[in-house]
C-alpha cells in the first residue's frame, strides 16, 4: 500500500483553514513586568521585577531607581558562594538616609535561588529599606518557611536578573577585607527603569 503524502499534507491544511482562530490579544492584558539595568563599574545588569508576586517590594525599589538614589552606590558586601549586596552606600562607604522601611513579602512564594534579587533587612522581619542582594548560589536557607521568628521569615524575593549575571560573576569575586567590604570600588554609576 502507498501513502501519499501529499493527502496528509491536504489534510493538515484543511484542519487548519477549519480551526478556529485565536482570540485576539487584549493589550491592557498584554502587560510586561518592569525592568531596571543598574549601570555598574563592571557593566550592565538588567533586572526584571515581579510586582505580582511583592508589589510594596517593587512599588519601593522603583521609587529609589526613579529618585536617582542607587546611582554613585557600591555594592559594599560581596561574600563569593553566597550574595552581592548593594544599595545604601556611597563610595566612601557612607550609609545614605533612606525612607521608612517596608513590610516583608517573603511569603510570596520565590526563591533565592542564582539571579534572584532579593531585599535585605536586619534582624527585624519589616526592617528592609534601600539596599538589596544579588543572589549567587541557591539559597535556601533566606527563604520564607513560616511567621515564627525572623529566621523562618526569609527575605524577600522581588525580581532577578536577566541580562549581566556575568557582570554579578565578576563583582563576585573581587577580593574583599574585613566585614565582606571588598577592596575596589564597584560602582553602581546609575540605574533606570527600562
Amino acid at each position: 500500500m502507498k501513502i501519499s503524502f501529499f493527502g496528509t499534507a491536504s489534510l493538515v491544511a484543511l484542519l487548519a483553514l477549519s480551526a478556529p482562530a485565536a482570540p485576539a490579544q487584549d493589550n491592557a492584558a498584554a502587560t510586561t513586568n518592569p525592568r531596571v539595568v543598574l549601570h555598574t563599574n563592571h557593566g550592565d545588569i538588567t533586572l526584571e521585577l515581579f510586582p505580582d508576586k511583592a508589589p510594596k517590594t517593587v512599588a519601593n525599589f522603583l521609587q529609589y531607581v526613579n529618585d536617582g538614589y542607587y546611582n554613585g552606590t557600591v555594592f559594599h558586601r560581596i561574600i563569593s558562594y553566597f550574595m552581592i549586596q548593594g544599595g545604601g552606600m556611597t563610595a566612601d562607604m557612607k550609609p545614605k538616609p533612606t525612607r521608612e522601611p517596608i513590610v516583608n513579602e517573603a511569603d510570596n512564594g520565590l526563591k533565592n535561588e542564582r539571579g534572584t534579587v532579593a531585599m535585605a533587612r536586619t534582624s527585624e522581619v519589616n526592617s528592609a529599606t534601600s539596599q538589596f542582594f544579588i543572589n549567587v548560589e541557591i539559597n535556601g536557607p533566606l527563604d520564607f518557611t513560616g511567621k515564627d521568628n525572623s529566621r523562618t521569615w526569609g527575605y524577600a524575593v522581588f525580581g532577578k536578573v536577566i541580562t549581566g549575571m556575568d557582570v554579578v560573576d565578576d563583582i563576585r569575586f573581587v577580593p574583599t577585607g574585613e566585614n565582606d567590604v571588598p577592596k575596589e570600588t564597584d560602582l553602581i554609576k546609575s540605574a533606570e527603569v527600562l
